[in-house]
């Protein structure tokens, strides 16, 4: 599935903020500026873990969260939704209660399926 506009999904989970941003992507090198331009607009994040699928090539950063809660995780819903030319950046200001790796895996999944299930609402699907 191309997407061909940004959609974002925010919640809060134990006081942690989590904001997710699907942006649609050009080309694979374009995901570095897309990243800066993240960073600026939510400037003072704890994390900023993303992955971005673009015709079958892929990268992932867990930015410093546990190994493979974040990044991976990112990935794979990128890929079982099919989005073929888009970064996922799930944006996270700590809020003090650490979450633990099982249950911070399972908020970056939500993070991500939430995001993208907004196409299919936007679209009536």
């Amino acid at each position: 599935m191309e997407i061909d506009k940004t959609y974002e999904f925010t919640f809060v989970e134990n006081k942690s903020k989590f904001i997710s941003l699907l942006i649609p992507l050009t080309s694979k090198e374009e995901y570095k500026d897309k990243l800066l331009e993240v960073k600026k607009i939510y400037p003072n994040a704890t994390h900023y873990c993303y992955a971005f699928n673009f015709k079958g090539y892929a990268k992932a950063s867990d930015d410093n969260e546990p190994k493979g809660t974040a990044g991976k995780p990112i990935l794979r819903v990128l890929q079982l939704k099919n989005i073929d030319n888009g970064l996922l950046v799930v944006i996270r200001y700590f809020g003090g209660i650490k979450l633990g790796a099982s249950k911070l895996l399972r908020t970056y999944v939500k993070a991500s399926s939430e995001v993208i299930n907004l196409i299919s609402k936007e679209r009536g699907e």
